[in-house]
């Protein structure tokens, strides 16, 4: 059995009146790949920062590596990062006047070592070889993440934390980033990922869900079953998009001969209804299919990095912006960030119920 590389013990922490985690319980054991899932303002962040030792909490005990980090200090939480944790941040970090290499050099030194050999061979290892020389404006979304990778590798840690690494990326850049992941963990580092993103919550071992800043569920994927039910999802989701009805004789699986045991293993999922001629997501069935169809919008990228938005607030304010940003600009901006324009299933973004304006045109 594999050994316990952080535990959590009754973990509070709280804003104010805000209670971000409440009373969390959790082992998450050395070697493997966590995934932390939940809606916007459920506390994933606020467990990786925990864990990072970016923050503390307001009650409870945790232990990483053997080390309590609740009762450390500051200059002892530092010590602690440097020596056991890789981050790998959604908005990359990246001194924009500084070379990829040279961002890498940067955590050399806070790690107290200096080594461009050793810096050229994390960048070697993420891919950016031939980009090593480049600023980060002159990188693309992909790459910027890469060399955000190359940075948490080069104290060779033992927890790596990944919050929403793959949130702003397109297809193309987001597959890199997960094969990465997938050779980080295979190498036996372990790895937690806060994630939106049901494709990616596929790939872990084990899969928490938080809501409400408790633990609500605890799963173990099976990654072809996971393919599959993400598959009728996006297809429930295109069907009711395009004014449809959602039938179970309108949803094909490839590779299932009897899709009827599909739909069975998804309502006993939680994820869908119990079938019958029609198909109904559970409220948790639809927030998955929404994450798995959804692009990130410019405006809440934007307020997210430059404007420290609260999570709750993020979304319904990102989407009144977009809507009334003229569709020209929001194409050169999403062009020079990198940034998709579409959903991630080709189609334009639908006006949601927060949606007070009309779309500009």
């Amino acid at each position: 059995m594999s050994l316990v590389l952080a535990r959590l013990e009754g973990v509070s922490r709280h804003y104010g009146e805000l209670r971000a985690l409440d009373r969390v319980d959790l082992e998450i054991r050395s070697g493997e790949w966590l995934c932390v899932m939940g809606p916007s303002g459920s506390g994933k962040s606020t467990l990786i920062n925990l864990l990072g030792a970016l923050d503390r909490p307001t009650a409870g005990k945790l232990w990483v590596n053997d080390i309590e980090l609740s009762s450390l200090g500051e200059r002892e939480r530092v010590r602690f990062r440097r020596e056991n944790v890789g981050i790998i941040f959604q908005q990359f970090h990246l001194l924009p006047y500084l070379t990829a290499l040279e961002n890498v050099m940067v955590a050399q030194h806070y790690h107290s070592m200096a080594d461009e050999g050793e810096a050229l061979v994390a960048l070697e290892r993420v891919g950016m070889t031939e980009r090593t020389r480049h600023l980060p404006g002159q990188l693309s979304g992909g790459e910027q993440q890469r060399v955000c990778v190359a940075r948490a590798l080069i104290n060779q840690p033992r927890l790596i934390l990944a919050d929403e690494p793959t949130g702003n990326l397109d297809e193309e850049n987001e597959e890199k980033v997960l094969r990465l992941l997938q050779e980080l963990h295979a190498e036996g580092h372990t790895v937690v990922t806060v994630t939106h993103a049901a494709r990616v919550g596929s790939l872990a071992d084990r899969r928490v869900e938080l809501s409400h800043g408790r633990l609500a569920d605890l799963t173990v994927p099976n990654e072809e079953i996971e393919r599959r039910y993400d598959e009728v999802l996006v297809q429930m989701w295109a069907l009711e998009e395009d004014g449809k009805v959602p039938e179970a004789a309108r949803v094909r699986v490839p590779d299932v001969v009897d899709t009827r045991r599909t739909l069975l293993g998804m309502a006993e999922s939680g994820l869908i209804f119990p079938p019958g001629e029609t198909l109904e997501f559970t409220p948790r069935g639809r927030i998955r299919s929404r994450d798995l169809v959804r692009r990130r919008r410019l405006a809440e990228v934007l307020l997210s990095s430059a404007m420290n938005v609260p999570e709750p607030e993020m979304e319904r304010t990102a989407c009144r912006m977009e809507h009334i940003i003229n569709p020209e600009v929001t194409n050169s901006i999403c062009s020079f960030l990198g940034h998709p324009r579409q959903c991630p299933h080709g189609r334009p973004i639908p006006q949601g119920n927060c949606c007070d304006f009309p779309i500009v045109s």
